[in-house]
């Protein structure tokens, strides 16, 4: 192997793996003079250039010229006679070059250091990849399917570079094929086996926030901040935003003209209903805003424990409740208080109700969809019927019923 096939066959490795010019040429020169000192003992006396663009190495071995007899150093030192053998008009005192030709070193030499060569580029791959995506983390990218895995997608960067799209980071109704183009965050880098792995995300709340950021110009220059997001993805999303100008409604900049801005992230999110809430200090404000659409009577909050009592008309509830209680429980992390929905149309005895879905820590979730299949979504719409009538239209056990009327008595008791 010469040097320009060498080199060529590097070269192609290089331009695969992306890797400078620069770096490619510090690389050679510095396995090469490792070549040099196992040979010589030193490389003070050589000099390594490294062409990339024309595909070749040279090496030349530079030496004092000294009388016949007075060589000390042969390393260092060539006699008037050698010199002249390379060049016949070289003189005393000047310098004499000699190139070095690869096969000089031997061929299980040179394909030592092919292989230092291409073992060093990969650490430098790894290590250009670790940092390059280091900062970029919470950086929307789009990037190619390559392979579909049963927990994670592997995808490939415009480089050529592997990234992850774990199953837990996919929204639920997310589907891929090789060749489909992906957009999602940048979640976190880290070094396993001394590989880096970049793990991208689009369930995390940075997606969303970045998204917002690419479609309302306010939110990129400052003038709109994003205070908070929670996110059930793929189903449902609470937005806070403040607006540093008073000039600017900030709901209304976020969803644009006729939804304009909104509806292209609504689309990316796989129809993922996203609420824009105007933020406040004000906390009661802040509670009754994030339970739209639902229009709050009044809200008692315990500081204490950090829980919240709110009253809402019988036909508010459900709305405030949402399906599957997806919107209130998006509104309990958001304002980060436990709220306790409550029906005020019996004000007047202080008479109260609760919905079914707020005793789902007690009683089975299929348990509650049963009861809510014959009509009763709240406790006392169930307290209201005959044990008997119960077991017969819920098609439930006598045993299931009696746990469940004990749950909801000791409710009412407390």
């Amino acid at each position: 192997m010469n040097s320009i096939e060498l080199v060529e066959s590097f070269s192609e490795f290089k331009d695969f793996k992306n890797i400078d010019r620069p770096t490619v040429m510090r690389v050679l020169e510095d396995v090469f003079r490792t070549l040099l000192r196992k040979k010589y003992g030193s490389d003070d006396n050589f000099d390594v250039i490294v062409n990339t663009d024309k595909g070749d190495l040279e090496i030349w071995h530079r030496r004092s010229i000294v009388e016949d007899g007075e060589v000390e150093d042969a390393v260092a030192e060539i006699s008037i006679t050698d010199a002249q053998k390379i060049e016949p008009d070289y003189q005393v005192g000047e310098e004499a070059y000699q190139q070095i030709e690869i096969d000089d070193f031997g061929r299980r030499s040179v394909l030592a250091a092919r292989q230092t060569l291409i073992s060093r580029i990969m650490e430098l791959e790894k290590d250009e990849v670790y940092k390059k995506y280091k900062d970029r983390v919470g950086d929307i990218l789009t990037a190619e399917v390559y392979q579909v895995w049963k927990k994670e997608v592997l995808l490939l960067d415009d480089d050529g570079n592997e990234l992850l799209l774990p199953k837990t980071e996919q929204i639920k109704s997310d589907f891929y094929k090789k060749g489909d183009t992906v957009r999602a965050v940048v979640k976190r880098v880290e070094m396993k086996n001394n590989n880096p792995v970049v793990i991208l995300s689009r369930t995390d709340t940075a997606f969303l926030a970045k998204l917002l950021e690419l479609e309302v110009p306010e939110i990129f220059d400052g003038l709109i901040v994003i205070k908070k997001i929670v996110r059930e993805p793929g189903e449902k999303a609470k937005v806070a935003v403040e607006s540093y100008d008073d000039r600017i409604d900030p709901v209304g900049a976020c969803v644009g003209m006729k939804g304009s801005r909104i509806h292209g992230i609504v689309r990316e999110l796989k129809n993922e209903n996203i609420d824009i809430i105007n933020y406040t200090n004000n906390m009661q404000l802040l509670i009754q805003r994030s339970l739209a659409p639902a229009k709050i009577t009044s809200v008692e909050i315990n500081e204490a424990t950090k829980r919240v009592s709110v009253f809402l008309k019988p036909d508010q509830v459900s709305l405030a409740i949402g399906r599957g209680g997806m919107n209130i429980k998006l509104a309990s992390r958001l304002t980060e208080y436990d709220i306790d929905v409550y029906r005020d149309s019996e004000e007047e005895t202080g008479d109260y109700d609760i919905d079914l879905e707020e005793f789902s820590d007690e009683i089975d979730g299929w348990i509650i969809d049963q009861l809510k299949a014959i009509g009763c979504d709240t406790a006392r719409s169930v307290l209201g019927l005959d044990k008997d009538e119960l077991i017969r239209r819920a098609d439930l056990e006598e045993e299931t019923i009696n746990e469940v009327l004990r749950i909801l008595r000791s409710e009412f008791e407390d």
